[in-house]
């Protein structure tokens, strides 16, 4: 009769187990999700941010004619659109080049790129996109004409 109170016991203590490990997965699996959620968006702000210095310097490298602004966003959307990981969700990113008249830039004028790119939560939409609704991504490049 020992045994089998001893077996009694022994099958609570596994069904306490399974119980707590219930309770606890949901927690950790969102945790891993939020991980992965926070690790793609700061890829993409990486992305953006090297997609503007890379249309920067294409726009000041030495040239007779200058590059112009919409030249300037094909080379920063071509780098954005291997790069970007949206999963197809929104839109590319949103280019500004100050100024926007490169025609009469001298040597050592300031030439400015902005990338902005809305970012919407892939993962756990229904959790942090509900809080925040995404987060708008920037980045800017200012380097001079050479």
């Amino acid at each position: 009769m020992l045994t089998m109170d001893r077996r009694i016991r022994r099958e609570g203590r596994e069904g306490q187990a399974l119980v707590e490990f219930a309770i606890i997965l949901p927690v950790l699996v969102i945790l891993l999700l939020g991980i992965m959620e926070f690790g793609l968006l700061l890829y993409n702000q990486q992305v953006i941010t090297n997609a503007s210095r890379e249309g920067a310097r294409y726009g000041i490298v030495a040239r007779t004619d200058r590059r112009t602004p919409g030249e300037i966003a094909i080379v920063v959307n071509e780098y954005c659109g291997t790069r970007l990981i949206t999963f197809g969700s929104g839109g590319g990113p949103e280019t500004v080049v100050d100024p926007s008249d490169t025609n009469g830039a001298k040597f050592g004028e300031d030439l400015s790129v902005t990338v902005s790119f809305q970012y919407d939560f892939l993962v756990l939409p229904n959790f942090v996109g509900a809080l925040v609704g995404g987060t708008n991504l920037q980045a800017q490049t200012s380097m001079k004409y050479e």
